[in-house]
Protein backbone atom coordinates (compact mmCIF):
# COMPACT_ATOMS: atom_id res chain seq x y z
CA UNK A 1 0.00 0.00 0.00
CA UNK A 2 2.74 2.63 0.61
CA UNK A 3 4.32 1.79 -2.66
CA UNK A 4 1.07 2.18 -4.24
CA UNK A 5 -0.03 5.79 -2.72
CA UNK A 6 4.23 6.86 -3.18
CA UNK A 7 3.92 6.03 -7.12
CA UNK A 8 0.74 7.77 -7.21
CA UNK A 9 2.73 10.78 -5.68
CA UNK A 10 5.61 10.25 -8.11
CA UNK A 11 2.88 10.34 -11.53
CA UNK A 12 1.22 13.44 -9.84
CA UNK A 13 4.81 15.25 -10.17
CA UNK A 14 4.74 14.79 -13.47
CA UNK A 15 3.19 17.62 -15.38
CA UNK A 16 3.06 15.84 -18.39
CA UNK A 17 1.66 12.55 -17.12
CA UNK A 18 -0.43 14.46 -14.96
CA UNK A 19 -1.88 16.13 -18.05
CA UNK A 20 -2.20 12.88 -20.19
CA UNK A 21 -4.30 11.54 -17.35
CA UNK A 22 -6.68 14.54 -16.92
CA UNK A 23 -6.75 14.60 -20.62
CA UNK A 24 -7.87 11.49 -21.24
CA UNK A 25 -10.61 11.11 -17.97
CA UNK A 26 -11.81 14.33 -19.74
CA UNK A 27 -12.92 12.45 -22.95
CA UNK A 28 -13.58 9.29 -21.33
CA UNK A 29 -15.80 11.07 -19.69
CA UNK A 30 -17.60 13.06 -22.20
CA UNK A 31 -17.80 9.54 -24.33
CA UNK A 32 -19.65 8.03 -21.57
CA UNK A 33 -21.95 11.14 -21.12
CA UNK A 34 -22.82 10.85 -24.86
CA UNK A 35 -23.54 7.51 -24.64
CA UNK A 36 -26.38 8.39 -22.86
CA UNK A 37 -27.62 10.82 -25.24
CA UNK A 38 -30.96 9.28 -27.60
CA UNK A 39 -31.34 10.24 -30.69
CA UNK A 40 -34.05 12.84 -31.16
CA UNK A 41 -37.77 11.57 -31.36
CA UNK A 42 -37.06 8.05 -29.93
CA UNK A 43 -39.05 6.90 -27.35
CA UNK A 44 -36.77 6.73 -24.43
CA UNK A 45 -38.88 4.88 -22.01
CA UNK A 46 -39.76 2.46 -24.62
CA UNK A 47 -36.67 1.10 -25.24
CA UNK A 48 -37.03 -2.15 -22.42
CA UNK A 49 -37.33 -4.49 -25.41
CA UNK A 50 -34.19 -3.59 -27.12
CA UNK A 51 -32.67 -3.68 -23.27
CA UNK A 52 -33.45 -7.43 -23.38
CA UNK A 53 -32.77 -8.15 -26.60
CA UNK A 54 -28.95 -6.83 -25.52
CA UNK A 55 -29.14 -9.41 -22.38
CA UNK A 56 -27.76 -12.14 -24.52
CA UNK A 57 -25.92 -13.05 -27.79
CA UNK A 58 -23.99 -11.28 -30.04
CA UNK A 59 -26.31 -7.86 -29.63
CA UNK A 60 -24.51 -8.00 -26.35
CA UNK A 61 -21.44 -7.73 -27.19
CA UNK A 62 -22.58 -4.49 -29.84
CA UNK A 63 -23.97 -3.52 -26.05
CA UNK A 64 -20.98 -3.95 -24.61
CA UNK A 65 -18.43 -2.58 -27.33
CA UNK A 66 -20.40 0.76 -27.32
CA UNK A 67 -20.75 0.93 -23.56
CA UNK A 68 -24.34 0.80 -23.43
CA UNK A 69 -24.37 2.92 -25.75
CA UNK A 70 -26.56 0.29 -28.77
CA UNK A 71 -29.33 -0.44 -26.09
CA UNK A 72 -29.74 3.21 -25.11
CA UNK A 73 -30.41 4.27 -28.72
CA UNK A 74 -27.98 6.71 -28.26
CA UNK A 75 -26.13 9.25 -30.75
CA UNK A 76 -23.43 6.93 -30.47
CA UNK A 77 -24.87 3.65 -30.65
CA UNK A 78 -22.94 2.31 -33.67
CA UNK A 79 -19.79 2.63 -31.66
CA UNK A 80 -16.10 2.69 -32.93
CA UNK A 81 -16.47 -1.15 -34.84
CA UNK A 82 -17.46 0.70 -38.40
CA UNK A 83 -13.85 2.61 -38.45
CA UNK A 84 -12.02 -1.26 -37.33
CA UNK A 85 -14.10 -2.51 -39.71
CA UNK A 86 -12.89 -0.35 -42.35
CA UNK A 87 -9.27 -0.53 -41.28
CA UNK A 88 -9.60 -4.46 -42.00
CA UNK A 89 -10.89 -3.82 -45.20
CA UNK A 90 -8.09 -1.21 -46.16
CA UNK A 91 -5.33 -3.30 -44.87
CA UNK A 92 -6.77 -6.29 -47.18
CA UNK A 93 -6.62 -4.66 -50.08
CA UNK A 94 -3.02 -3.40 -49.29
CA UNK A 95 -2.14 -7.03 -50.23
CA UNK A 96 -4.12 -7.46 -52.92
CA UNK A 97 -3.51 -3.71 -54.89
CA UNK A 98 -0.26 -2.52 -55.81
CA UNK A 99 -2.03 1.43 -55.13
CA UNK A 100 -2.10 0.41 -51.71
CA UNK A 101 1.13 -1.13 -51.25
CA UNK A 102 2.62 2.09 -52.18
CA UNK A 103 0.96 3.56 -50.33
CA UNK A 104 2.53 1.37 -47.50
CA UNK A 105 6.11 1.94 -48.83
CA UNK A 106 5.82 5.52 -48.41
CA UNK A 107 5.84 6.23 -44.87
CA UNK A 108 3.85 8.75 -43.18
CA UNK A 109 2.52 9.99 -45.87
CA UNK A 110 1.18 7.06 -47.03
CA UNK A 111 -0.22 6.55 -43.74
CA UNK A 112 -2.05 9.45 -43.54
CA UNK A 113 -3.42 8.56 -46.92
CA UNK A 114 -4.60 5.83 -46.16
CA UNK A 115 -6.21 6.87 -42.96
CA UNK A 116 -8.05 9.22 -44.86
CA UNK A 117 -9.21 6.68 -47.22
CA UNK A 118 -10.03 4.21 -44.09
CA UNK A 119 -12.36 7.11 -42.78
CA UNK A 120 -14.27 7.98 -46.21
CA UNK A 121 -14.94 3.56 -46.04
CA UNK A 122 -16.41 3.96 -42.35
CA UNK A 123 -18.32 6.46 -43.50
CA UNK A 124 -19.79 4.47 -46.19
CA UNK A 125 -20.40 1.59 -43.77
CA UNK A 126 -22.11 3.93 -41.37
CA UNK A 127 -24.27 5.17 -43.95
CA UNK A 128 -25.13 1.53 -44.09
CA UNK A 129 -25.45 0.13 -40.77
CA UNK A 130 -27.82 3.10 -39.64
CA UNK A 131 -30.52 2.63 -41.28
CA UNK A 132 -30.25 -0.88 -40.48
CA UNK A 133 -29.91 0.03 -36.93
CA UNK A 134 -32.83 1.92 -37.14
CA UNK A 135 -34.89 -1.06 -38.82
CA UNK A 136 -33.65 -2.94 -35.96
CA UNK A 137 -35.19 -0.70 -33.69
CA UNK A 138 -39.13 -0.54 -35.60
CA UNK A 139 -39.03 -4.36 -35.47
CA UNK A 140 -37.88 -4.74 -31.21
CA UNK A 141 -40.17 -1.50 -30.58
CA UNK A 142 -42.35 -0.98 -32.94
CA UNK A 143 -43.41 2.73 -33.90
CA UNK A 144 -41.60 4.58 -31.26
CA UNK A 145 -40.01 7.30 -33.56
CA UNK A 146 -41.49 9.39 -35.97
CA UNK A 147 -42.57 7.66 -39.57
CA UNK A 148 -41.04 9.05 -42.66
CA UNK A 149 -37.75 9.23 -44.67
CA UNK A 150 -36.93 12.98 -42.72
CA UNK A 151 -36.28 11.12 -39.69
CA UNK A 152 -34.86 7.87 -40.88
CA UNK A 153 -32.17 10.61 -42.89
CA UNK A 154 -31.56 12.76 -39.78
CA UNK A 155 -30.87 9.74 -37.57
CA UNK A 156 -28.56 8.10 -39.77
CA UNK A 157 -26.44 11.55 -40.00
CA UNK A 158 -26.48 11.79 -36.17
CA UNK A 159 -25.14 7.85 -36.05
CA UNK A 160 -22.36 8.40 -38.68
CA UNK A 161 -21.43 11.90 -36.73
CA UNK A 162 -21.42 10.32 -33.59
CA UNK A 163 -19.50 7.65 -34.46
CA UNK A 164 -17.00 9.78 -36.16
CA UNK A 165 -16.55 11.85 -33.06
CA UNK A 166 -16.22 8.95 -30.96
CA UNK A 167 -13.28 7.91 -33.69
CA UNK A 168 -11.86 11.68 -33.04
CA UNK A 169 -11.99 11.21 -29.00
CA UNK A 170 -10.13 8.18 -29.61
CA UNK A 171 -7.32 9.64 -31.88
CA UNK A 172 -6.87 12.77 -29.03
CA UNK A 173 -6.54 9.95 -26.56
CA UNK A 174 -3.68 8.49 -28.22
CA UNK A 175 -2.40 12.01 -29.72
CA UNK A 176 -2.49 13.49 -26.16
CA UNK A 177 -3.80 11.30 -23.98
CA UNK A 178 -2.72 8.03 -22.25
CA UNK A 179 -2.75 4.61 -24.41
CA UNK A 180 -4.02 3.48 -27.80
CA UNK A 181 -6.92 5.86 -27.99
CA UNK A 182 -9.31 3.51 -30.25
CA UNK A 183 -8.49 0.13 -27.62
CA UNK A 184 -9.47 2.85 -24.76
CA UNK A 185 -12.43 3.78 -26.12
CA UNK A 186 -13.46 0.02 -26.63
CA UNK A 187 -12.04 -0.59 -23.10
CA UNK A 188 -14.01 1.64 -21.40
CA UNK A 189 -17.01 0.11 -22.99
CA UNK A 190 -16.21 -3.00 -21.45
CA UNK A 191 -15.34 -2.00 -18.13
CA UNK A 192 -18.49 -0.21 -17.67
CA UNK A 193 -20.57 -3.58 -18.02
CA UNK A 194 -18.58 -5.44 -16.10
CA UNK A 195 -19.46 -4.19 -12.36
CA UNK A 196 -23.25 -5.25 -13.27
CA UNK A 197 -22.06 -8.75 -15.09
CA UNK A 198 -21.07 -9.60 -11.67
CA UNK A 199 -23.08 -8.10 -9.42
CA UNK A 200 -25.75 -9.46 -11.61
CA UNK A 201 -23.69 -12.98 -11.17
CA UNK A 202 -23.70 -12.40 -7.46
CA UNK A 203 -27.51 -12.01 -7.28
CA UNK A 204 -28.65 -14.60 -9.43
CA UNK A 205 -25.96 -17.31 -7.32
CA UNK A 206 -27.50 -16.10 -4.17
CA UNK A 207 -30.96 -16.95 -5.03
CA UNK A 208 -29.73 -20.64 -6.83
CA UNK A 209 -30.44 -23.45 -4.07
CA UNK A 210 -27.59 -25.49 -6.02
CA UNK A 211 -24.41 -23.97 -5.75
CA UNK A 212 -25.00 -21.00 -4.40
CA UNK A 213 -21.98 -18.47 -3.43
CA UNK A 214 -19.76 -21.82 -3.53
CA UNK A 215 -19.98 -21.66 -7.47
CA UNK A 216 -20.06 -17.73 -7.34
CA UNK A 217 -16.47 -18.45 -5.66
CA UNK A 218 -15.31 -21.20 -8.19
CA UNK A 219 -16.57 -18.91 -10.61
CA UNK A 220 -14.46 -15.82 -9.77
CA UNK A 221 -11.04 -18.42 -9.24
CA UNK A 222 -11.70 -19.77 -12.74
CA UNK A 223 -11.95 -16.24 -13.96
CA UNK A 224 -8.59 -15.21 -12.17
CA UNK A 225 -6.98 -18.22 -13.77
CA UNK A 226 -8.09 -17.05 -17.42
CA UNK A 227 -6.83 -13.49 -16.97
CA UNK A 228 -3.47 -15.23 -15.98
CA UNK A 229 -3.20 -17.36 -19.27
CA UNK A 230 -4.97 -14.37 -21.14
CA UNK A 231 -1.25 -12.13 -19.95
CA UNK A 232 0.86 -15.40 -20.65
CA UNK A 233 -0.71 -14.73 -24.30
CA UNK A 234 -0.05 -10.85 -24.31
CA UNK A 235 3.77 -11.24 -22.65
CA UNK A 236 4.77 -15.03 -24.23
CA UNK A 237 8.22 -14.19 -25.95
CA UNK A 238 11.00 -16.69 -27.98
CA UNK A 239 14.08 -14.87 -27.91
CA UNK A 240 16.19 -15.57 -30.94
CA UNK A 241 20.25 -15.08 -30.08
CA UNK A 242 22.17 -12.48 -32.03
CA UNK A 243 26.19 -12.31 -31.85
CA UNK A 244 27.59 -8.91 -33.03
CA UNK A 245 30.88 -9.34 -35.19
CA UNK A 246 34.03 -7.21 -33.57
CA UNK A 247 35.02 -4.23 -35.57
CA UNK A 248 37.99 -2.17 -34.57
CA UNK A 249 37.63 1.76 -35.79
CA UNK A 250 40.82 3.66 -34.88
CA UNK A 251 41.17 2.67 -31.25
CA UNK A 252 37.88 1.72 -30.38
CA UNK A 253 36.66 -1.99 -30.40
CA UNK A 254 32.77 -1.83 -31.55
CA UNK A 255 31.15 -5.05 -31.21
CA UNK A 256 31.63 -8.60 -30.38
CA UNK A 257 28.87 -8.96 -27.43
CA UNK A 258 25.35 -11.56 -27.94
CA UNK A 259 21.94 -10.03 -27.84
CA UNK A 260 18.54 -11.48 -28.85
CA UNK A 261 15.50 -10.47 -30.39
CA UNK A 262 12.58 -11.30 -28.45
CA UNK A 263 9.75 -12.97 -30.93
CA UNK A 264 6.59 -13.16 -29.75
CA UNK A 265 3.95 -15.85 -29.17
CA UNK A 266 1.46 -13.29 -30.50
CA UNK A 267 2.93 -10.86 -32.27
CA UNK A 268 -0.30 -9.85 -33.64
CA UNK A 269 -1.94 -8.52 -30.39
CA UNK A 270 -5.50 -8.75 -29.50
CA UNK A 271 -6.20 -7.22 -32.95
CA UNK A 272 -6.79 -10.96 -35.11
CA UNK A 273 -9.64 -11.07 -32.44
CA UNK A 274 -11.48 -7.59 -32.84
CA UNK A 275 -11.17 -8.17 -36.99
CA UNK A 276 -12.81 -11.54 -36.25
CA UNK A 277 -15.05 -9.92 -34.15
CA UNK A 278 -16.15 -6.75 -36.16
CA UNK A 279 -16.86 -9.22 -39.53
CA UNK A 280 -18.94 -11.56 -36.91
CA UNK A 281 -20.42 -8.34 -36.40
CA UNK A 282 -22.24 -7.95 -39.91
CA UNK A 283 -25.05 -10.65 -39.65
CA UNK A 284 -26.14 -8.75 -36.10
CA UNK A 285 -26.14 -5.46 -37.68
CA UNK A 286 -27.78 -5.87 -41.03
CA UNK A 287 -30.57 -8.11 -39.69
CA UNK A 288 -32.88 -5.30 -38.84
CA UNK A 289 -32.33 -4.56 -42.16
CA UNK A 290 -33.12 -7.67 -44.28
CA UNK A 291 -35.71 -9.02 -41.64
CA UNK A 292 -38.94 -9.58 -43.03
CA UNK A 293 -42.20 -9.48 -40.93
CA UNK A 294 -40.10 -9.06 -37.95
CA UNK A 295 -38.13 -12.32 -38.66
CA UNK A 296 -34.68 -12.45 -39.27
CA UNK A 297 -33.48 -15.63 -41.66
CA UNK A 298 -32.04 -18.80 -39.94
CA UNK A 299 -28.13 -17.94 -41.21
CA UNK A 300 -28.19 -14.39 -39.53
CA UNK A 301 -29.63 -16.06 -36.63
CA UNK A 302 -27.25 -18.64 -36.45
CA UNK A 303 -24.33 -16.42 -36.03
CA UNK A 304 -26.27 -13.85 -33.61
CA UNK A 305 -26.31 -16.71 -31.23
CA UNK A 306 -22.67 -16.67 -29.93
CA UNK A 307 -22.87 -20.19 -28.47
CA UNK A 308 -23.88 -22.14 -31.40
CA UNK A 309 -21.23 -24.10 -32.98
CA UNK A 310 -20.88 -22.61 -36.32
CA UNK A 311 -20.70 -19.39 -34.59
CA UNK A 312 -17.90 -20.56 -32.50
CA UNK A 313 -16.33 -22.61 -35.40
CA UNK A 314 -15.73 -19.36 -38.28
CA UNK A 315 -15.09 -17.50 -35.82
CA UNK A 316 -11.90 -19.21 -33.90
CA UNK A 317 -10.51 -20.20 -38.09
CA UNK A 318 -10.72 -16.08 -38.92
CA UNK A 319 -8.89 -15.74 -35.63
CA UNK A 320 -6.36 -18.42 -36.56
CA UNK A 321 -6.29 -16.56 -40.34
CA UNK A 322 -6.04 -13.22 -38.86
CA UNK A 323 -3.10 -14.26 -36.52
CA UNK A 324 -1.12 -15.26 -39.36
CA UNK A 325 -2.14 -12.10 -41.94
CA UNK A 326 -1.59 -9.54 -39.56
CA UNK A 327 1.64 -10.93 -38.42
CA UNK A 328 3.27 -10.97 -41.88
CA UNK A 329 1.78 -7.33 -42.16
CA UNK A 330 3.81 -6.01 -38.86
CA UNK A 331 6.60 -8.76 -38.99
CA UNK A 332 9.21 -8.14 -41.55
CA UNK A 333 12.22 -10.89 -41.63
CA UNK A 334 13.56 -9.59 -44.52
CA UNK A 335 13.78 -5.65 -42.83
CA UNK A 336 15.28 -7.88 -39.99
CA UNK A 337 17.78 -9.83 -41.48
CA UNK A 338 18.99 -6.90 -43.53
CA UNK A 339 19.52 -4.81 -40.58
CA UNK A 340 21.36 -7.28 -38.80
CA UNK A 341 23.79 -7.58 -41.44
CA UNK A 342 23.74 -3.06 -41.46
CA UNK A 343 25.48 -3.95 -37.97
CA UNK A 344 27.35 -6.72 -38.29
CA UNK A 345 25.08 -9.01 -36.33
CA UNK A 346 24.92 -12.45 -37.04
CA UNK A 347 22.39 -15.54 -35.70
CA UNK A 348 25.09 -18.00 -34.78
CA UNK A 349 25.03 -21.13 -37.72
CA UNK A 350 22.91 -19.23 -39.88
CA UNK A 351 24.34 -17.08 -43.25
CA UNK A 352 23.39 -13.45 -42.72
CA UNK A 353 21.10 -12.30 -45.59
CA UNK A 354 18.56 -14.51 -47.25
CA UNK A 355 19.23 -17.24 -45.04
CA UNK A 356 18.52 -14.86 -41.69
CA UNK A 357 15.20 -14.06 -43.05
CA UNK A 358 14.24 -17.69 -43.63
CA UNK A 359 15.34 -18.49 -40.55
CA UNK A 360 13.26 -16.18 -38.92
CA UNK A 361 10.31 -16.13 -40.68
CA UNK A 362 10.09 -20.75 -40.33
CA UNK A 363 10.32 -19.37 -36.58
CA UNK A 364 7.62 -16.78 -36.67
CA UNK A 365 5.20 -19.59 -38.45
CA UNK A 366 6.49 -22.06 -35.52
CA UNK A 367 5.34 -20.26 -33.03
CA UNK A 368 2.59 -18.38 -33.72
CA UNK A 369 0.45 -21.24 -34.76
CA UNK A 370 0.24 -22.31 -31.18
CA UNK A 371 -0.24 -18.71 -30.35
CA UNK A 372 -3.01 -18.53 -33.12
CA UNK A 373 -4.86 -22.09 -31.61
CA UNK A 374 -4.38 -20.40 -27.66
CA UNK A 375 -6.21 -17.37 -29.27
CA UNK A 376 -8.74 -19.07 -30.98
CA UNK A 377 -9.54 -21.05 -27.35
CA UNK A 378 -9.56 -18.16 -25.30
CA UNK A 379 -11.52 -16.12 -27.97
CA UNK A 380 -14.22 -19.01 -27.64
CA UNK A 381 -14.46 -19.48 -24.03
CA UNK A 382 -17.35 -17.63 -22.90
CA UNK A 383 -19.25 -19.81 -25.11
CA UNK A 384 -18.61 -22.94 -22.42
CA UNK A 385 -19.29 -20.81 -19.90
CA UNK A 386 -22.65 -20.06 -21.22
CA UNK A 387 -23.27 -23.43 -21.77
CA UNK A 388 -22.24 -23.85 -18.01
CA UNK A 389 -25.20 -21.84 -16.72
CA UNK A 390 -23.46 -18.61 -15.73
CA UNK A 391 -24.80 -15.78 -17.21
CA UNK A 392 -24.34 -14.69 -20.80
CA UNK A 393 -23.13 -10.60 -19.25
CA UNK A 394 -20.43 -12.08 -16.83
CA UNK A 395 -19.55 -15.18 -19.34
CA UNK A 396 -18.15 -12.43 -22.00
CA UNK A 397 -15.38 -12.05 -19.28
CA UNK A 398 -13.63 -15.45 -19.18
CA UNK A 399 -11.96 -14.96 -22.33
CA UNK A 400 -12.98 -13.81 -25.28
CA UNK A 401 -12.88 -10.68 -26.91
CA UNK A 402 -13.92 -8.55 -23.73
CA UNK A 403 -11.23 -9.77 -21.38
CA UNK A 404 -8.29 -10.54 -24.01
CA UNK A 405 -8.69 -6.61 -24.62
CA UNK A 406 -8.85 -5.42 -21.49
CA UNK A 407 -6.09 -7.41 -20.68
CA UNK A 408 -3.82 -6.42 -23.25
CA UNK A 409 -4.84 -2.49 -23.54
CA UNK A 410 -4.20 -2.43 -19.70
CA UNK A 411 -0.61 -3.90 -19.75
CA UNK A 412 -0.01 -0.86 -22.51
CA UNK A 413 -1.35 1.97 -20.64
CA UNK A 414 0.39 0.56 -17.44
CA UNK A 415 3.87 0.43 -19.97
CA UNK A 416 3.41 3.90 -21.07
CA UNK A 417 2.95 5.16 -17.51
CA UNK A 418 5.91 3.59 -16.41
CA UNK A 419 7.64 4.58 -19.26
CA UNK A 420 7.45 8.07 -18.05
CA UNK A 421 8.25 7.41 -14.82
CA UNK A 422 11.50 5.37 -15.29
CA UNK A 423 11.89 8.52 -17.85
CA UNK A 424 12.38 10.56 -15.37
CA UNK A 425 14.30 8.63 -13.15
CA UNK A 426 11.25 7.62 -10.74
CA UNK A 427 10.95 4.18 -9.51
CA UNK A 428 8.83 1.74 -11.62
CA UNK A 429 5.05 0.02 -11.14
CA UNK A 430 6.11 -3.15 -10.18
CA UNK A 431 9.39 -4.03 -7.80
CA UNK A 432 10.80 -6.20 -9.77
CA UNK A 433 11.03 -5.82 -13.44
CA UNK A 434 9.10 -3.92 -15.67
CA UNK A 435 5.50 -4.12 -17.45
CA UNK A 436 5.60 -5.91 -20.52
CA UNK A 437 2.67 -4.95 -22.89
CA UNK A 438 2.18 -5.70 -26.85
CA UNK A 439 3.49 -1.96 -27.33
CA UNK A 440 6.56 -3.53 -27.61
CA UNK A 441 6.25 -4.49 -31.33
CA UNK A 442 2.61 -3.87 -32.25
CA UNK A 443 -0.42 -1.61 -30.91
CA UNK A 444 -3.47 -2.41 -30.95
CA UNK A 445 -4.09 0.50 -33.14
Amino acid sequence: MKRFIETIKNILKIEELKSRLLLTFLLVVIYRFGSYVALPGVDVNALSALSQQTEGGLMMLLDMFSGGAFSNASVFALGIMPYISASIVVQLLGMAFPYFQKLQREGESGRKKMNQITRYLTVGILLVQGPAYLGNLKMQMGNVFPEGWYFIFSSVIILAAGSMFVLWLGERITEKGLGNGISFIILVGIIAKFPGAIIGEFSSRLNDASGGLVMFLLEIVFLLVVIAASILLVQGTRKIPVQYAKRVVGNQQYGGVRQYIPLKVNAAGVMPIIFAQAIMFVPASLSGLFATDGNVSAFAQAFMDHTSFWYNLVFALMIIAFTYFYTAVTINPTQMAEDMKRNNGFIPGIKPGKKTAEYLDSVMSRITLPGSFFLAIVAILPAFAGLLGISFSFAQFFGGTSLLILVGVVLDTLQQIESHLLMRHYDGLMKNGKIKGRTGSIAAY
